[in-house]
């Protein structure tokens, strides 16, 4: 059928463009299992959700009215002085700025008033403290300044999973955590699997010695225990967001390269790439628009599952301390925190429910993607 179609004017208009028959195949596999499509469907909604975490999880309020001016706070970073104060940062929840501000106009809060760094000074013991919910009006409200009064004690500053020792709601860094982790995880699958695709396809097409010299160094290289360098370079180096994903880049490219290896040693000897190289087309061309796409049907279905070994290692070094910056809202890190801290059950607890939830998603997923790809795979 053509791309166009004519109508009674002559005008050509544009068809809609429809999946092709393997394609359709492919997500019939893919919906058929139910466990995978709705974990799909329920991980995009958590990661969407916690993209805009600002919105409804932070210690700024979303809209100021203050003398006939409208503020973003959430947005903008407005200077104390704007208020009559004096330091460089507003803090909203100074009841000075409050009461100003509402001398002067109205405030909208988010649903929870606290960021992933923000110390809750009020809690009525020692941190960490547990869920606000489990104690009466009185206490909660002791270390106000006007007890069950103050307009402060609401719901919107209550610790609904408790605090952690320091005081931080758990909360917001484990909502401001989850997004992280998804983040670094995607970011080290996209870079991984593009370095591991070109090095397989580098291998399979061309073999001879480029192939047996690449596979030598890659056995070296994978013959290294890669998490006790990866802990001697993070305890050398000053931690950061960019120098872990640095080393673990370094170790995690070569989970692709035998996959696509195979592919293109496969594929290299079709009668149409054949076809191809006598009709003077370049390797580069032959091998990015022939052989990759034919690759990338077994690659895809890796993909879910180094996105679930990239959070595994992050949590695992934020755990042992050698993982992002102390501060950053780390899922690891308040395991850690439960470990140390065995009298509050609630962080190990829902940090352990977090990550489980947030890795059997992604196998879940993984497993629809392998049977959608599976050509011996189909559903009636």
């Amino acid at each position: 059928m053509d791309s166009t179609t004519s109508m009674g004017s002559g005008t050509a208009v544009p068809a809609k463009r429809r999946l092709s028959p393997i394609n359709q195949r492919r997500l019939a596999n893919f919906k058929a299992n139910r466990r995978g499509y709705w974990s799909f469907w329920i991980f995009l909604v958590l990661f969407l959700l916690t993209l805009f975490a600002e919105l409804f999880t932070n210690d700024k309020p979303l809209l100021v009215s203050y003398k006939g001016e409208l503020l973003t706070p959430v947005l903008v970073d407005y200077p104390e002085e704007k208020f009559g104060g004096f330091l460089a940062v507003t803090d909203y929840r100074d009841p000075f700025i409050q009461e100003e501000i509402n001398a002067n106009g109205w405030m909208i809060w988010p649903l929870i008033r606290y960021s992933y760094r923000t110390v809750n000074n009020e809690i009525p013991v020692p941190a960490p403290a547990p869920p606000s919910w489990m104690m009466d009006k009185e206490q909660r409200c002791s270390r106000y300044p006007e007890g069950v009064n103050d307009p402060n004690c609401v719901v919107g500053n209550w610790n609904w999973l408790g605090t952690d020792d320091q005081g931080r709601d758990v909360v917001a860094r484990l909502v401001y955590g989850f997004r992280l982790s998804v983040l670094f995880g995607l970011a080290m699958t996209i870079a991984s699997s593009v370095i591991g695709i070109a090095a397989g396809a580098v291998q399979g097409y061309y073999g001879g010695w480029a192939d047996l010299l690449f596979q030598r160094f890659i056995e070296i290289w994978t013959a290294m225990p890669t998490l006790y360098l990866i802990l001697i370079v993070s305890s050398v180096l000053t931690p950061g967001f960019w120098v872990l994903f640095s080393i673990l880049l370094a170790f995690s490219w070569v989970a692709l390269v035998g996959v696509v290896r195979a592919e293109f040693l496969r594929g290299r000897n079709f009668e149409y790439i054949a076809a191809a190289k006598a009709l003077g087309v370049s390797n580069r061309v032959i091998m990015w628009r022939h052989l990759l796409p034919n690759a990338m049907v077994a690659t895809l279905t890796f993909m879910p599952f180094i996105l679930n070994g990239s959070l595994s290692t992050l949590t695992a070094l934020d755990f042992l301390g050698f993982g992002l910056p102390p501060g950053s809202p780390s899922l690891g890190e308040l395991l850690a925190q439960g470990k140390n801290n065995l009298q509050a059950p609630w962080l190990g607890i829902t940090g352990f429910i977090v990550i489980s939830l947030m890795l059997s998603l992604l196998i879940f997923i993984g497993e629809a993607v392998r049977d959608a790809f599976d050509p011996r795979k189909s559903y009636s």
